[in-house]
This record gives C-alpha cells, sequence and structure tokens, in this order.
C-alpha cells in the first residue's frame, strides 16, 4: 500500500512535469507566433516586388541572361 510520502513525491513529479508542460507550449505558441509575423511580411514583400514587376516581367528579367556577349 502505498504511503503518504509515496503519494506527495508522485504529486510533486507530476507537478513538476505539467509545469514544464506549461513553459514549452508557452514557448511553441510563442515561436508559432513569430512565425506567423515573418510570413505575414514575406507575403507582403512578395506582393511589393509583384507590383513592381511590369506585365510580362518575367521576359524583362530572362533576356538580359539570355543576351549573346559583346564579344560574339
Amino acid at each position: 500500500m502505498p504511503t503518504s510520502s509515496d503519494t506527495d513525491d508522485r504529486l510533486t513529479a507530476l507537478e513538476i512535469k505539467a509545469s514544464y508542460s506549461e513553459d514549452l507550449l508557452d514557448q511553441l505558441n510563442l515561436t508559432i507566433y513569430r512565425q506567423q509575423q515573418q510570413i505575414d511580411r514575406l507575403m507582403r514583400e512578395v506582393d511589393e516586388l509583384r507590383r513592381r514587376v511590369p506585365e510580362g516581367g518575367s521576359d524583362a528579367l530572362t533576356s538580359a541572361r539570355d543576351e549573346i556577349p559583346p564579344h560574339y
């Protein structure tokens, strides 16, 4: 039969585990929050870049690379 001391030790161990779990959950929530902020910022940057590139801009970006060098 478990003694009161054994029960107290088990309860203390469970409280410690619960405390660590709460801390981990808080850290994970903060990480997710920061990542969502970064995703939102990157999406705004992509939208801004899309607005800056003229229609058919992909051709303009690759044409400089496809040009024949002047020595040919």
